[in-house]
């Protein structure tokens, strides 16, 4: 049994992680839900989190909402961020799921569930082409029943190398949504502009100098252009019906001394609404938790196989306590204090890890949580080859 949470729990003999989750909060109408997944935007950008000072809009929300302490991407590009935050599915040595043959049909993701269970309108709102990483392809075939991309925008204010800019695009989902009146919809939205080149429209915020002065200053817009989109949004007739999760796909520039430099897989996220009590998950979170604790969230009962954490049950109020993610070819598997990392023809290691510093070899190996960190680690490639992970 898969990380199978929560009352009526079933196990599926061809789907072993398939389960009934039964949601945590009731509501007459299941509530919408739009994801906003910013581009490249790590915890080092985010005064909240200990980085720089660069998104105050961003910074405001930790008050706000549920807002993430510890939370890890899974990956280190952008499909790799799609593939967890909505399928919920951990990450592998293959490709990502986005991009992989065997995954264009009949995986799970969030969207076919919404909409197979719950009779949700399903999109993807881009500012790019979103035949980019084979994202429109995966996602059409994948419970995504509208692709809105840069084609669709019929007079854009700011178009650049990647596309049009993050108002454009914030301003066209804020008109989708309007346009939904009753009936449910979820909605994943990707941001575009914090991306090299970054190309960003003038006089929008202060220009950074520095070598890493484009960079900052890209951060600086996407955090504006959120901030812009959130004064729409809390204005309209939406509002007060939908949970938004704003969740960075990635940190920038995953690099460093450690075989898993973790500090560059911490990344924010934050979960919003009229319905969110705020309140801060102080532990260690992975970015699959985010998919079963929305469902509870937005009110929905389901049955799927992701195997993430439902954050608002009392026994993970604080955190999942764990969280794998892929660097290149080797896998870490972050606990409280330490850190088991799986390279290719090598036995589990164990290392003692304090955030922010160096890996330490670990006196006391826990051998249960090595095999642990190695099943993760295998499952999701099985899933794969065994068809194992459907809607």
């Amino acid at each position: 049994r898969w990380g199978l949470r929560g009352p009526s729990s079933v196990l599926f003999v061809d789907a072993p992680t398939r389960h009934q989750q039964i949601a945590t909060r009731r509501y007459d109408q299941p509530l919408n839900l739009v994801i906003i997944l910013q581009e490249s935007l790590g915890s080092e950008f985010v005064g909240s989190l200990g980085g720089k000072d660069l998104t105050p809009v961003l910074d405001g929300l930790a008050g706000k909402g549920i807002w993430f302490e510890q939370l890890y991407a899974t990956g280190t590009r952008s499909v790799r961020g799609i593939e967890a935050v909505i399928s919920g599915f951990p990450p592998t040595n293959k490709r990502s799921v986005v991009k992989l043959a065997e995954t264009q049909r009949d995986f799970f993701t969030i969207a076919s569930l919404l909409q197979q269970q719950h009779n949700f309108q399903t999109s993807f709102i881009y500012g790019g082409s979103a035949h980019f990483d084979n994202m429109r392809r995966f996602f059409l075939n994948n419970g995504f029943q509208t692709v809105i991309d840069q084609k669709d925008y019929e007079d854009p204010g700011f178009v650049a190398t990647w596309g049009v800019s993050d108002e454009d695009l914030f301003l066209k989902a804020h008109e989708y949504f309007s346009s939904k009146g009753d009936q449910p919809f979820f909605s994943l939205v990707f941001t575009s502009s914090n991306h090299k080149p970054f190309e960003i429209p003038e006089g929008k915020v202060v220009t950074r100098t520095g070598s890493d002065g484009p960079r900052e200053t890209a951060v600086s817009y996407a955090d504006y252009a959120l901030g812009r989109f959130l004064e729409l949004a809390r204005s309209s007739d939406y509002y007060e019906n939908t949970v938004f999760l704003v969740v960075s796909d990635h940190n920038s520039r995953v690099k460093g001394a450690n075989l898993v430099p973790v500090e560059r897989f911490h990344v924010p996220g934050v979960i919003l609404g009229k319905s969110i009590e705020p309140r801060r998950i102080t532990g260690i979170s992975s970015q699959i938790d985010l998919l079963p604790t929305l469902l509870s969230l937005i009110g929905v009962d389901s049955e799927h196989p992701a195997i993430g954490y439902d954050l608002t049950r009392p026994e993970y109020f604080n955190g999942a306590n764990r969280a794998q993610m892929q660097f290149h070819e080797t896998q870490g598997w972050l606990v409280p204090g330490k850190l088991i990392v799986l390279q290719r023809s090598l036995q589990p290691q164990s290392y003692l890890y304090e955030p922010g510093g160096q890996l330490r070899p670990d006196p006391a190996p826990d051998e249960e949580l090595k095999r642990q960190a190695l099943a993760h680690a295998l499952w999701p490639t099985m899933a794969i080859k065994n068809k194992a992970y459907r809607p």
